[in-house]
C-alpha cells in the first residue's frame, strides 16, 4: 500500500501515523499537514517528533494554515494541549525543514504521477485536500482510496455552539462540502462510530505498560485526553478517532458493517453548521458518495495498535 496522511497532528493523530509507520507492506510516500487540533505551525513540529521517534523519513509539507472561510475554528486544547501533542517535553532538538511545495500542490503531483495507486487518509480538517480538489478537478479519480475521519451520521456532535457536527467537519465545512462532492465514493469513520468503538480502559492500560519508546510516547501524550475523557461519565473507554480510520484504511477487512450513502455538509445553520446530513432512505434522488462505517472489528484494532507501540 502507497499511503500519504494528511493530517492536523494531534494526540490521536500521531498514533494512526504510529501504526501506518508499523504496518507491513505499507510505505508512507508524503505526511501533508493542516491546522486543526492546533495551528499547522504545530502540526509539522509534532508530524517530525513522531517521525523521529520512529527514526524515519518521510516527506513533510506544509499546508493550510486556516479554513477556506474565516469562522469558528479553535485549537482543541482541552483533548490535545497547547501543542497539539499533550504538552510533549521529549522533543527533537531541531527540525528538519518541510519540503518546498504546499500540500495541496504536493497531493496534485503524487496523484499524477500514480493514478488510482495511491490511499489517501486524511485525519483532519479537510482543507488540503478541497484545495487540491480545486487545483485538478480529475485529483479525487487519481486517488486509489480515500478515507477520512470526520462527521457525524446520528447529529451526535462534539462542537459548539454547532452542536451536531464533529470537529474535522466544523472546523471548515466549506473544505468537507467541496471534497465530498468531488470524490466519487470517499470511506467515513465518524464520530459515533468512534463512541461505539473504544478500547476499554484496561486495554488502554495494557498498551502504555509495554516497555518500548513508542508506549511511553503514547502514555506521555495521552495524559491531557485522559484526564478530559474522565471527566464525562457517557465516554466508554479510551477514543480512537483517527486511528479507527487508519485501521481501517490499513486493512479494510476490519469493516464489519458499512451502508452507502449521499452526504452533504451544513455549511449555514445556527446551530448545525458542519453537519454531515446522511441521507439515509435517498430522498434527494443523488447516487451515494460515502461508505458510512458503522461497525469495526476491535480486536484486529488492537492488534494493528498493540504492534504500533511494541
Amino acid at each position: 500500500m502507497r499511503l500519504i496522511i494528511d493530517t492536523d497532528a494531534g494526540v490521536d493523530d500521531a498514533q494512526a501515523i504510529l501504526m501506518a509507520l508499523a504496518h507491513p507492506g505499507v510505505t508512507v510516500e508524503a505526511i501533508t499537514t493542516v491546522t486543526g487540533n492546533t495551528h499547522v505551525d504545530w502540526v509539522i513540529r509534532n508530524v517530525f517528533t513522531v517521525l523521529s521517534l520512529k527514526g524515519v523519513r518521510v516527506p513533510v509539507y506544509r499546508g493550510a494554515a486556516s479554513p477556506l472561510v474565516p469562522g469558528f475554528w479553535q485549537p482543541e486544547v482541552r483533548v490535545h494541549g497547547e501543542d497539539g501533542l499533550g504538552n510533549y517535553r521529549n522533543r527533537p532538538a531541531e527540525y528538519p525543514p518541510t519540503e518546498p511545495e504546499p500540500a495541496a500542490v504536493a497531493l496534485v503531483r503524487l496523484a499524477d504521477a500514480a493514478p488510482g495507486e495511491l490511499t489517501l487518509v486524511a485525519l483532519g480538517p479537510l482543507t488540503n485536500v478541497a484545495l487540491a480538489c480545486r487545483l485538478d478537478p480529475d485529483f479525487p479519480r487519481k486517488i486509489g482510496r480515500f478515507v477520512f475521519m470526520g462527521g457525524t451520521i446520528a447529529a451526535k456532535g462534539n462542537t459548539a455552539p454547532h452542536i451536531t457536527a464533529e470537529f474535522n467537519i466544523h472546523c471548515d465545512p466549506e473544505a468537507a462540502l467541496i471534497v465530498l462532492e468531488a470524490f466519487p465514493l470517499a470511506t467515513m469513520l465518524s464520530w459515533e462510530t468512534t463512541l461505539y468503538h473504544p478500547f476499554s480502559w484496561a486495554q488502554y492500560d495494557a498498551l502504555i505498560a509495554q516497555d518500548s519508546a513508542a508506549a511511553r510516547f503514547v502514555a506521555d501524550t495521552t495524559r491531557e485526553t485522559i484526564s478530559f475523557l474522565r471527566q464525562h461519565p457517557r465516554v466508554p473507554g479510551y477514543l480512537l478517532p483517527d486511528p479507527l480510520a487508519m485501521a481501517i484504511a490499513l486493512d479494510p477487512d476490519l469493516i464489519h458493517a458499512h451502508e452507502q450513502h449521499y452526504v452533504a455538509v451544513e455549511v449555514q445553520g445556527r446551530q448545525t453548521r458542519g453537519q454531515t446530513v446522511v441521507d439515509y432512505f435517498g430522498l434527494l434522488g443523488r447516487a451515494p458518495n460515502v461508505d458510512v462505517v458503522t461497525d469495526v472489528n476491535m480486536a484486529g484494532v488492537y492488534e494493528l495498535f498493540r504492534r504500533a507501540v511494541s
